[in-house]
C-alpha cells in the first residue's frame, strides 16, 4: 500500500528526482531513506557534485516534513546548508534522513549522505515551513 507522497513521486515524470536517479527506499518521516547514482551528477572532475548532495537531501528533507506535515498542510522548504565531507567519484550515495524538530509551523531535518563503503560524504540541513494547503 503506498500513501499519497509515493503515488505523487511516482507519477511525477521528469521531474527533479527522477532525472537525478534518485529513489526513496524508506518511507517514514522519522528516517526516510534514499538513494542516488553518482553517474550522472558529477562535476567536471570527475566528483559528485556539490548541488547533486543537496538536491538529494532536499528532496528527502522535503518529502518527511510533507509527511509530518499530513494531507491538511504543505512543507515549503526556507533555508538548505551542507557540509561537503569528502569527494565520490563512482558508485551510488544513501541519504538518511532524521528530523532535529517536528513542530507545528516549522520542522527541521539532519540528512546524512555517505557512500557505499559507509563514509559520510555530506551532512545537510533543511528547514520547512509548514503551511494549510490551499484550497483548490
Amino acid at each position: 500500500m503506498s500513501t499519497p507522497m509515493q503515488a505523487q513521486m511516482a507519477g511525477a515524470t521528469g521531474q527533479l528526482h527522477e532525472r537525478m536517479g534518485i529513489e526513496v527506499t524508506e518511507w517514514d518521516p522519522d528516517r526516510l531513506v534514499g538513494t542516488m547514482p553518482v553517474a550522472g551528477n558529477q562535476q567536471p572532475y570527475g566528483l559528485l557534485h556539490g548541488g547533486a548532495s543537496v538536491v538529494l537531501a532536499e528532496t528527502l528533507g522535503s518529502i518527511a516534513a510533507a509527511l509530518h506535515a499530513g494531507e491538511d498542510r504543505v512543507a515549503l522548504g526556507i533555508e538548505v546548508s551542507a557540509t561537503h565531507h569528502r569527494a565520490v567519484s563512482a558508485g551510488t550515495v544513501t541519504g538518511v534522513c532524521t528530523p532535529l524538530h517536528k513542530g507545528g509551523m516549522v520542522a527541521t531535518y539532519e540528512i546524512v549522505i555517505s557512500d557505499e563503503r559507509g563514509a559520510r560524504v555530506c551532512t545537510a540541513r533543511l528547514t520547512c515551513v509548514l503551511r494549510p494547503r490551499p484550497k483548490a
